[in-house]
């Protein structure tokens, strides 16, 4: 694999933005993008510097060899905006349109820029923690950009969904959220639940969700489980034993890339 960190504009944020993306060294271009989004605390090389990602695209797993995968992965920095375009701005004219940023920007300059499938049928989406929760908002709300979402022990019905977090904690970071997500995001364009009812039948993407069973957001994803479950919404769904870190999400991204593969109809899925 080749490993390449990438500066360009945002027209959404109007400044720059980075990217890191692994490019496959074998194969037939074009070839599909997966977009893999960082979680709450983290930046666009989380994913290189902290799991065997690189080695498990580029066919090495638990030291057995095994076929290359033909497929780009997009590791987009985002910050904290948790992928949405913030209900309002913080100061200092600094914009936080970051689903904008990820749709009008990120998508149409990796098109542009290299040999990929630009269609829905070349594209997959994932993530954890915070970018779980982006991976399967963009997804349902893009269903007709996205074949596949996988999401690992993500926030994935908004974070403000059943808060359980310590008064120390909600005092802070509830009003950092309701600034990015508004006072009344239930039903909106932001929460999952409401965007699977309204998602099209015939362009539902594969859904794969994933949690530790000591995740602290365990309940949103048995929640959404639930819930894609009543609206006979097709997902796979699965609960692992592990908590909210990355030796979980290290094992975990290798059955997301092979669901991927399926979805995307690579060689060897």
């Amino acid at each position: 694999m080749a490993l390449l960190e990438v500066s360009f504009k945002s027209n959404a944020l109007d400044l720059a933005s980075r990217m890191i993306l692994l490019f496959p060294e074998y194969g037939t271009p074009p070839f599909p993008v997966f977009y893999l989004l960082h979680g709450l605390s983290g930046d666009c090389t989380s994913w290189t510097r902290r799991t065997s990602l690189e080695r498990y695209i580029g066919g090495t797993t638990a030291g057995a060899k095994t076929p290359p995968v033909p497929l780009i992965v997009a590791m987009p920095e985002t910050g904290r905006f948790w992928y949405t375009n913030a209900a309002s701005h913080p100061p200092g004219g600094y914009l936080g349109l970051y689903e904008d940023h990820i749709i009008k920007d990120v998508l149409p300059f990796v098109d542009r820029t290299f040999p990929t499938i630009a269609t829905r049928e070349g594209r997959a989406i994932g993530g954890l923690s915070m970018g779980g929760y982006g991976a399967v908002k963009l997804g349902l709300k893009y269903p007709h950009l996205f074949a596949s979402v996988t999401s690992h022990s993500g926030a994935v019905m908004t974070p403000l969904h059943r808060w359980t977090q310590r008064q120390e904690d909600a005092r802070r970071l509830e009003a950092e959220f309701k600034s990015i997500f508004g006072e009344n995001w239930k039903g909106g364009d932001n929460d999952p639940a409401a965007l699977a009812e309204k998602c099209p039948p015939t362009l539902r993407p594969a859904i794969r969700l994933d949690c530790g069973t000591e995740d602290f957001l365990l309940d949103q994803n048995r929640d959404l489980h639930a819930h894609l479950t009543k609206l006979g919404f097709p997902h796979e769904y699965a609960e692992f034993p592990g908590e909210h870190n990355w030796t979980y999400w290290d094992e975990h991204i290798q059955e997301a890339i092979a669901f991927h593969k399926k979805a995307l109809h690579l060689a060897d899925a």
